[in-house]
């Protein structure tokens, strides 16, 4: 994890082997790299291919072009939370890369050439509506190298040899057109202040709790500005499971009063939010629904101290000294005050003469 090259490392260390004792199997090995490997590798693995094949043949393949995108297509489900892929690949064996890309997950397989044109035979009358669209091929490679880079971020790794071969080989496909990391595009100041004044108006249950509900929705903003990459009005299900069932628990602070209205308060939230999306009506209620679904988890965790991340463990803190947790300047406070005594009680027993 510490290495800055650490694929450079790898190709250096398995040329070192296959030139200390050359085999077919080490000149297939490192002309394999050759194909696939960074361009920064690209020199040493050259040369030992040069080197390795004075006294054995090469591989017939290596001479051969990779293969290459010949077609891509995209489709995008109605909350822009999931997305599908498919790059048909030219080569001796044609081929199709499909990848179901998710907020919450998703997954890689390998077809046969033209699987994109059976993808809307596959859906069912009642399923997220997802029309495939023909893309420019850089584009979706883009996309899927994207994924499979938080992919390989997120513990625990997947070790199943089939993962880890198809992976390796939407890699070799992808990786050239890794795009740079995404900048976070909250909203505006002023159109972040429109949006809560529009929810105003229709996002508290009752008028005497109309402030309560505002605080719950910056933080629904707050957590969709910087957990999720499509944008702070996109829900689904598997968002607000997400949302209730892990990130609120191990990320808020929340009194009892903001607990108790937090779910009702959510179901008018996502259902504001994806009418300004233009979500179809039809496809807000399940959003709505997963709220209630969820909400018995996110009570279970929220009680759970094991769970709790460290803004849980300051609030519980705070909350036996009767600290008002609504109020964020007080908090900054009682949060200060500690820190500074800690310090203090640091550089007095820095200073403090040694004793006898």
């Amino acid at each position: 994890m510490s290495e800055r090259e650490p694929e450079l490392v790898l190709c250096r260390g398995v040329v070192g082997r296959a030139l200390t004792k050359p085999s077919p199997c080490g000149l297939a090995a490192v002309a394999a790299f050759e194909r696939v490997a960074l361009p920064a590798c690209h020199a040493v693995l050259r040369e030992a291919v040069g080197v390795l094949a004075g006294s054995q043949p090469v591989p017939a393949w290596h001479a051969a072009g990779l293969p290459r995108p010949v077609g891509a297509w995209c489709a995008v489900d109605v909350w822009d939370s999931e997305r599908v892929l498919f790059i048909d690949c030219d080569g001796p064996i044609s081929h199709t890369l499909m990848a179901h890309i998710g907020e919450v997950g998703g997954t890689l397989a390998l077809l046969g050439p033209h699987a994109a044109c059976a993808w809307e035979g596959t859906r069912g009358g009642g399923e997220v509506p997802m029309p495939l669209l023909e893309q420019d091929a850089a584009g979706v490679l883009a996309d899927l190298a994207a994924a499979l880079r938080l992919t390989d971020m997120t513990w625990p790794r997947c070790d199943d040899e089939d993962v880890v071969g198809l992976r390796a080989l939407a890699w070799a496909r992808c990786r050239v057109h890794l795009p740079h990391w995404p900048a976070r595009q909250p909203l505006a100041k002023g159109e972040r202040a429109r949006v809560l004044d529009c929810f105003a108006q229709v996002g508290a249950p009752w008028a005497e709790v109309a402030g309560t509900a505002r605080s719950l929705a910056e933080l629904f903003l707050d957590y969709a500005e910087n957990s999720r990459s499509r944008g702070p009005l996109c829900w689904s299900p598997g968002q607000v499971a997400v949302f209730l069932g892990d990130w609120l628990p191990r990320k808020t602070v929340l009194d009892q009063a903001r607990r108790a209205l937090l779910p009702a308060v959510l179901q008018r939230w996502v259902t504001f939010a994806l009418t300004e999306g233009g979500v179809p009506t039809p496809w807000i209620a399940p959003v709505v629904a997963a709220v209630e679904t969820y909400t018995p988890a996110f009570r279970a965790a929220f009680d759970d101290e094991e769970a709790w991340g460290p803004a849980q463990q300051i609030a519980a803190a705070l909350a036996a000294r009767d600290v008002d947790l609504a109020d964020r300047d007080v908090v900054d406070a009682a949060v200060r005050a500690p820190n500074a005594e800690r310090l203090a009680q640091q550089l007095m027993d820095h200073t403090r003469p040694p004793g006898p």
